[in-house]
């Protein structure tokens, strides 16, 4: 039985449709923010404001958020253990993979926590 390792998914298959799905609302977050730039009359920080203290906006950039670290996540992964191999880097390959997996890991707790935090915080 073969195990997924990336821990969004249960299979290649299904890590492909999560990465899908999170390119999509990664898209519609994307036209969302540049339509409200280029509509928006009075382009400057206090409708950039009171466009972020609305809850639905902060819950979907939140999503949002969280959409970029999932795919980021799951297509690093793959680059990872396609090219960081023992075939290719020799036996300490698999040391190597490990670290640069801890590595981005942290990355992505570290980018997960500052945006909830610039997000929801006062």
């Amino acid at each position: 039985m073969v195990k997924a390792v990336t821990g969004f998914g249960r299979s290649g298959l299904y890590d492909w449709f999560i990465q899908r799905v999170s390119a999509v609302v990664l898209v519609a977050y994307t036209l969302f923010i540049v339509g409200f730039i280029f509509l928006s009359k009075d382009f400057g920080y206090a409708s950039w404001s009171a466009l972020f203290e609305q809850r639905w906006v902060r819950v979907f950039s939140l999503v949002a958020l969280i959409s970029t670290i999932v795919h980021a996540w799951i297509g690093l992964w793959s680059v990872i253990t396609d090219y960081l191999t023992n075939r290719m880097m020799g036996g300490k390959a698999t040391i190597l993979r490990i670290v640069v997996e801890v590595l981005l890991g942290a990355v992505a707790v570290f980018y997960a926590v500052w945006g909830i935090e610039i997000l929801w915080g006062v």
